[in-house]
């Protein structure tokens, strides 16, 4: 772990699976009471000082992501071990980590003049709120750490971050590099359980809390942090409905409707989880997605063959498998997958699922690993009906060769983010949050930056009548 600048380790300490194997792919300490005091006591002590100098945040920030690039080798290749993704994608990760440090070195704290009626002015401006205690998920869990440190730390706030215990190690690795980039007590990495991340969000130094996970963990968190009135933003759960309209070319649609519901073995908050399509191409778009299920490689991800590497961990395995058979028990046809492969680690073949519909705890829920729900139907009310018909709202997207006509259907769906002839793409220049119980607050572009700071509004006074 990273704490006040300095490498420190503990006497307890956990193991890391490699998901792809169910072997030990590495250990790390965990932080106990003290070492958690001690990493919140230099975030504070760190705070006023950083806050003072904007463009030394800047540099730093650069700093960071030149040596994010650096160092992306031994990154991506801990990431692999660790989360079990293809190595490919898990340099693509790592690279994304520095493009996030790089934008938000270029982003301008928002602040305004404005004129009051006394003849004065009044500077509206933002302010670091101090301590941030952040808390990143398995899926990506480099990627994330980009998200919440980079406009944190640009806004002048100090931060200690905790990962998942399923994926601590490359996490602790890019600790280093961005604790070496900033003064001692900018910057902290812990590791542990569930009960580390309720002693952060319930500790009495943080004035914010970001996390990224589950709906039921993200509750939980904002009970803690309401206790001393903590700001927090909060990017949940999600269970997207991707629309195919009835002019959409099959042969066009079929890939990114697949890696938008495959990717990352399905592990992705805004990856698309039920497909909607009209019954006039039920069967051409069904047949290549499920070629397309049957012919993409899933292995170990250090074979550069592998497009698909295991779900990450035993529980979330368990509980799409679990998933899977439900549905196959009311009713539901498996048209591709729905079997574990044979050999060791946590890897369920990509799966899709027909004949399911409402009520189905498939279709209801976020599954969150590589099983995908596909649903027909014949009018596209009916459609933007079920795929409103959730108490999520984090994204969902709208197939269509007609862009316009697919705007208008888009704009009719109750998420955060809705997308036209796509499905993953982010940018660190544009927000990104979730409706319902996705979440709360932003996160990226100068929105996201705000979420980092309080206004504070200078008032000059005019002369007095």
């Amino acid at each position: 772990m990273t704490i006040a600048g300095e490498d420190v380790d503990a006497r307890e300490r956990m193991a890391v699976l490699n998901p792809a194997t169910e072997q030990v792919a590495g250990e790390c300490g965990v932080c106990g009471p003290e070492l958690l005091d001690r990493a919140m006591e230099a975030a504070r002590g760190a705070a006023d000082a950083w806050a003072a100098d904007l463009e030394r945040r800047r540099r730093a920030l650069a700093e960071i992501a030149a040596a994010v690039r650096r160092e992306a080798g031994e990154l991506a290749a801990v990431l692999t071990a660790e989360q079990g993704k293809p190595l490919k994608a898990a340099l693509f990760e790592v690279g994304e980590v520095a493009r996030w440090f790089e934008a938000f070195a270029a982003m301008e704290p928002a602040q305004e003049e404005l004129a009051t009626e006394d003849g004065g002015h009044a500077v509206v401006r933002r302010v670091p709120l101090g301590v941030v205690a952040a808390i990143t998920p398995w899926n990506f869990p480099l990627l994330l750490v980009g998200w919440k440190a980079a406009p944190a730390l640009l806004a002048g706030n100090t931060m200690v971050l905790k990962p998942s215990p399923f994926t601590p190690l490359s996490t602790l690795l890019l600790g280093r590099v961005i604790a070496a980039a900033v003064p001692p007590g900018v910057f902290s990495a812990v590791a542990g359980g569930d009960d580390l991340g309720a002693r952060m969000t319930g500790h009495p130094v943080p004035r914010k809390i970001s996390f990224t996970g589950s709906v039921r963990t993200g509750a939980a968190v904002m009970r803690a942090a309401a206790e001393g009135l903590k700001r927090v933003t909060l990017e949940l759960g999600g269970n997207d409905a991707a629309i195919v309209l009835d002019d959409a070319d099959p042969d066009a649609v079929e890939s990114p409707l697949f890696w938008g519901a495959f990717a990352n073995s399905g592990q992705i908050c805004a990856g698309i989880k039920r497909l909607y399509v009209p019954e006039s191409l039920a069967d051409p778009i069904l047949e290549r997605l499920v070629d397309r299920a049957k012919r993409t490689p899933m292995g170990d991800g250090t074979d550069p063959a592998v497009k698909l590497g295991p779900i990450q961990n035993r529980p979330q395995f368990d509980r799409v498998s679990a998933l899977t058979a439900d549905a196959v028990a009311r009713g539901g046809t498996v048209a591709a997958g729905g079997h574990r492969l044979d050999r060791p680690g946590y890897f369920h073949a990509p799966t899709i699922v027909t004949g399911v519909g409402p009520g189905v705890p498939l279709v209801d829920e976020e599954q969150f690993g590589p099983v995908l729900p596909v649903m027909v139907y014949r009018d596209v009310e009916d459609a933007i009906a079920a795929a409103n018909a959730t108490e999520y709202g984090l994204s969902g997207s709208v197939w269509s060769a007609d862009v316009d006509r697919a705007a208008r259907v888009a704009g009719r769906l109750d998420a955060g983010t809705v997308r036209v002839n796509d499905h993953l793409t982010f940018s660190p220049r544009v927000p990104f949050g979730g409706r319902g119980v996705s979440g709360l607050g932003v996160e990226n572009g100068p929105w996201g930056l705000d979420e980092f700071s309080d206004l504070q509004v200078l008032r000059t006074p005019g002369p007095r009548p």
